[in-house]
């Protein structure tokens, strides 16, 4: 679940600083304990991939632009 939720914030599926699904949206989805959700959730976080709101959500980060080619 890590893997497919850090590729959706990578490849712009899941835009900077939009919300991510809460953790019982990600229970349903991916048919997984509310405890897996949850962790998975706190890894994406440790990552630098999503930030927490709390009593709001998590969100994703924004993500370093890569520099422009001259």
């Amino acid at each position: 679940m890590f893997a497919v939720m850090s590729e959706r914030i990578l490849d712009g599926t899941y835009a900077p600083e939009s919300r991510l699904p809460s953790a019982m949206a990600v229970c349903d989805e991916f048919g997984i304990s509310q405890v897996t959700a949850k962790r998975v959730l706190k890894e994406l976080r440790a990552a630098g991939l999503a930030e927490m709101q709390v009593g709001i959500g998590t969100f994703v980060t924004a993500l370093p632009q890569p520099p422009e080619e001259s």
